[in-house]
């Protein structure tokens, strides 16, 4: 991955960090509801597996994902782009939801080229 400012690198985190917690939540009150999870316990594992990719190539820290699982979170990763681009242009320019959402493309875009990356090793 090649020259990643550590201002992106920050925001890349935080975003993930952010976009775990909103799953893990509501996957919490899914649950709790009765409804079905598998939608979102896929996300979460791929978002997991985004997240763990950017921490081995920016801090070297270990994953234990094989490539069938980096495949498939590549797979659910760029397939959220759709939807969170439509909800992007929606947007006013310089809102904040607009800055959330530029940051969390940002960080799957750098995600997936990790995995891609990684991959071609």
């Amino acid at each position: 991955m090649e020259n990643v400012s550590n201002v992106d690198k920050l925001e890349s985190i935080k975003s993930f960090q952010s976009t775990i917690s909103k799953l893990e939540n509501a996957l919490a009150t899914v649950t709790q509801k009765g409804a079905n999870t598998t939608l979102l316990k896929k996300r979460l594992k791929a978002i997991y597996i985004g997240f763990a990719m950017l921490e081995n190539v920016w801090n070297q820290k270990k994953h234990h994902y094989t490539q069938k699982d980096l495949a498939e979170a590549r797979n659910v990763l760029t397939g959220l782009f759709p939807s969170i681009k439509s909800i992007y242009v929606k947007l006013k320019a310089g809102s904040p939801q607009r800055t959330l959402l530029e940051r969390r493309i940002k960080a799957l875009e750098l995600a997936v080229q990790a995995i891609d990356d990684f991959s071609d090793e």
